[in-house]
């Protein structure tokens, strides 16, 4: 009995402090920014009114937050399914297939994770300047532009920046889905070989299904990190122009609090948490499967 007794206090003594610090550093300043949500306050004064829901209401008719929304979810759903789509591509080739030099690719891939947004931010900012970026100077070398490509205007922006984001994703998750694919037995593979089943329909039918487990979960983690990647990427590479055309919800929360709207933005933050929460609620439902065994 005192053993077990020492034994849970021992327990309780470890996990005391990282549960203190989560409900210091995330409980509290989530349950704020709720209780902000209802509040009309200035960033920098002490005085708040209380409004209810007009924050809310004001989200509903504000163009700008509804424009922001769009190009996160656009954001989410792309970039999402290029990279994923990639990644796994690279990682069956990589895994099945002989290339001379693997470790050298698997290298080269997983180089854009380790760089910081900001790093690779500059890189594709300098690539895609009009006047002499590299995209505008290899285009001009098969065809005459009279004017050069604006790929930071307003028409391409969005593309600019998927770009950007899936090129420093696909390394990580193609490593990843390398490891899971290096469990699967190679006598399942010969097996299907035998059969008549060619390397698209092993990687759908054999590889796909017995890796689901860490597609879903990684899946789940990179759309709801994909809202705070956008935001830092715009930030970084546009600030969300020109005009807005790039303003992501979280870059749009951040200017309203600069505003002084600061209850306002509360209230967007409120709105980017739910949409977090539900899309992870629904991206496990929608994949979720009984697993298989091998």
């Amino acid at each position: 009995m005192k053993s077990a007794r020492g034994r849970n206090r021992f327990l309780v003594a470890c996990i005391a402090p990282a549960v203190i610090l989560f409900f210091i550093f995330m409980i509290l300043p989530t349950l704020n920014v709720f209780r902000m949500s209802l509040f009309e306050k200035g960033a920098y004064s002490p005085n708040e009114t209380f409004v209810g829901l007009k924050n809310f209401k004001m989200l509903v008719s504000d163009t700008n937050f509804i424009r922001s929304m769009q190009n996160t979810i656009l954001l989410i759903v792309v970039v999402t399914i290029v990279t994923f789509a990639f990644a796994l591509i690279f990682a069956g080739i990589l895994s099945r297939e002989k290339i001379k030099g693997q470790n050298f690719f698997r290298i080269v891939f997983y180089i854009p994770n380790i760089l910081s947004i900001v790093v690779i931010s500059g890189i594709f900012s300098a690539i895609y300047k009009p006047e002499n970026g590299m995209l505008n100077s290899i285009i001009g070398l098969f065809h005459k532009m009279e004017e050069p490509i604006l790929w930071k205007g307003e028409s391409l922006v969005m593309v600019s920046i998927i770009i950007a984001m899936v090129w420093q994703a696909i390394g990580y998750y193609m490593v990843m889905y390398m490891a899971s694919m290096a469990s699967v037995p190679e006598s399942l593979y010969e097996s299907a070989s035998l059969d008549g089943a060619g390397r698209l329909t092993q990687f759908f039918q054999i590889t796909i299904p017995l890796i689901w487990t860490n597609i879903r979960t990684t899946l789940t983690f990179f759309i709801i990190s994909t809202i705070n990647m956008a935001f830092l990427f715009v930030k970084a590479m546009t600030s969300g122009g020109p005009n807005g055309a790039s303003e992501v919800a979280l870059s749009y929360m951040y200017g309203q609090k600069d505003a002084g709207l600061y209850g306002y933005s509360m209230a967007i933050g409120v709105v980017i948490f739910l949409f977090s929460f539900a899309l992870s609620a629904i991206v496990n439902k929608v994949t979720d499967r009984e697993p298989l065994e091998f």
